[in-house]
């Protein structure tokens, strides 16, 4: 039995399958290799006191933004306030066999648009993973970026 068909095979046409594979191998390609988060980025409005305080030289910053995104580090790894304890302790730890044996200080900076109940579940989180702990602020006559012992 053999069919009829009035369609013509053509020579023109070009099978594109290869280029489409090819198109999305190389989109996921510079997807993975990008980087999505810039380290310099974080915009963080810090609330601003009138006191002054030194910087301590072992410390690990710990900051929350205003979409409540919390990063870790000084890499700025992103973390859940879920896992928070374990990464702060994990990260404690590897600063202090890095500083032979000195207790590191976590460096607190949260946007002064994150709610107060999430500002002290994340105060509370690292305070009871360490004992020092710095918070950040601006200065009411100044721009620049103040650390305060607790």
């Amino acid at each position: 039995m053999k069919f009829k068909s009035r369609l013509k095979p053509s020579l023109a046409l070009i099978d594109l399958t290869p280029l489409v594979d090819v198109i999305f191998l190389m989109l996921i390609f510079f997807i993975v290799t990008s980087d999505i988060l810039p380290l310099k980025s974080l915009m963080i409005e810090n609330p601003k006191l009138e006191k002054d305080s030194a910087p301590l030289t072992t410390q690990l910053l710990l900051v929350m933004d205003a979409q409540h995104v919390i990063y870790l580090g000084s890499k700025k790894a992103i973390v859940d306030l879920i896992s928070l304890k374990q990464s702060l302790q994990s990260e404690l730890e590897s600063l202090k066999k890095q500083n032979g044996g000195l207790e590191p200080t976590i460096v607190l900076s949260v946007d002064r648009r994150v709610n107060y109940g999430l500002f002290l579940r994340l105060f509370a989180i690292a305070q009871e993973c360490c004992a020092k702990l710095r918070l950040v602020y601006q200065p009411l006559d100044g721009h620049e970026l103040i650390e305060e012992s607790i």
